[in-house]
């Protein structure tokens, strides 16, 4: 009985993301919304890392629903990433979240051989930011004048190794593959601590590969619990193993999981981070809890019954509260964001408590998992 009724409140808050979407995109079009501010997404250059996010989500949206108009809108934001990839000095580590959720998710959804190519293409760029030494995917590129970070590695790109999974698959090529494992094999010895916390950024020697210091990077110092760092490091370990079948990424993947689950508040979706004092720590982060509750879904479907149901408990708990208390379902008129209470950069002091491109991908993503409408692009 009580699976009935999750799934009628799963239907209808896909309905209400179907509906509100599709107001959405008339208004956005082929543009690349990142934050909500003062009830309207701000658009972005095509460069910028989240690129990837509001067509991923139409490609998702569309897959169950059969919507050509949004199909139509995401085909033309792969487009318009023609100029990111053809023009290289812009690309980074971010590969994966833009031609994931853009290419792959076209070339799963309709074969398109175009869409393939971008692909192959980025995740040629992505390998070739492998650093052998240290056996990472550099983070970033010298924005400004004399900024070296040649020796950074960041807990976000365990996402984007699936895009080197993908390609080993579609190719045949062990090679993409290797590389991602390694950085996979480098995320376990350096980033995760015993108790399952996640540092956000290790700083690597570029030349010899040895561990100069880590970094609280988005999160509140060194030593805190960024939690969407550890919402990234639980979804990218279980896709890590999703794609190799390696144990060690399984069993780390649980452990950060529960970290992850120990440290929610009453209503389930977590603060910014787990370790910041005072008020600074009541802050939520909603992109976090929505994406910790996809890659919880996934995590529940690699285990046998007598664990899964934490995780998947767990997920629909998040994925719940964020529908009936996040929502905003009864403002759609003021609000274009899906999810209320994201935090982009609380240490920057950039978009905090508003919504989140990427907090609404997850979140619709979740509902997807839970409604088995897949395909989903990082598998």
């Amino acid at each position: 009985m009580s699976r009935l009724v999750k799934q009628a409140w799963v239907d209808e808050a896909w309905g209400k993301a179907l509906e509100k979407t599709r107001t959405n995109s008339r208004r956005i079009g082929a543009e690349f919304p990142h934050a909500s501010q003062g009830g309207k997404y701000v658009l972005e250059a095509p460069n910028w890392w989240t690129a990837g996010f509001w067509p991923g989500m139409l490609w998702q949206l569309y897959a169950e629903s059969g919507d050509e108009d949004l199909k139509a809108v995401a085909e033309r934001c792969e487009e318009r990433l023609d100029e990111v990839l053809d023009g290289y000095v812009k690309l980074d580590h971010d590969l994966g979240f833009m031609w994931l959720l853009t290419s792959v998710a076209n070339y799963k959804l309709t074969g398109r051989e175009a869409s393939r190519v971008r692909a192959l293409k980025a995740a040629n760029y992505l390998a070739a930011r492998f650093n052998l030494k240290g056996r990472y995917i550099r983070a970033w590129n010298p924005w400004s004048e004399g900024e070296d970070n040649s020796g950074v590695a960041i807990i976000d790109c365990c996402m984007n190794t699936s895009l080197l999974f993908w390609a080993s698959e579609v190719t045949g090529d062990p090679r993409y593959r290797h590389i991602a494992e390694a950085h996979m094999d480098t995320v376990l010895e350096h980033f995760i601590r015993p108790d399952g916390s996640v540092y956000h950024i290790v700083n690597f020697n570029p030349e010899s590969g040895e561990v100069v210091e880590k970094l609280g990077g988005q999160g509140f110092a060194p030593e805190s619990a960024w939690s969407r760092g550890a919402a990234w490091a639980l979804y990218g370990l279980s896709l890590a193993y999703h794609h190799t079948g390696k144990q060690s990424y399984l069993n780390t993947a649980k452990q950060v999981a529960h970290f992850f689950l120990t440290r929610l508040p009453e209503d389930h979706v977590p603060h910014w981070d787990f370790r910041a004092p005072g008020e600074v720590g009541e802050i939520r982060d909603s992109s976090a809890g929505a994406c910790a509750a996809s890659g919880l879904l996934l995590l529940a479907s690699q285990v046998d019954d007598s664990e899964a149901h934490v995780y998947w408990n767990g997920a629909i708990r998040i994925t719940e509260s964020l529908y009936r208390n996040y929502g905003t379902w009864d403002n759609a008129e003021e609000e274009e964001g899906l999810l209320l209470h994201g935090t982009s950069n609380y240490p920057e002091d950039r978009n905090i408590d508003v919504p989140l491109i990427y907090g609404d991908f997850f979140y619709v993503e979740a509902l997807a998992r839970l409604k088995d409408a897949g395909p989903f692009y990082w598998e």
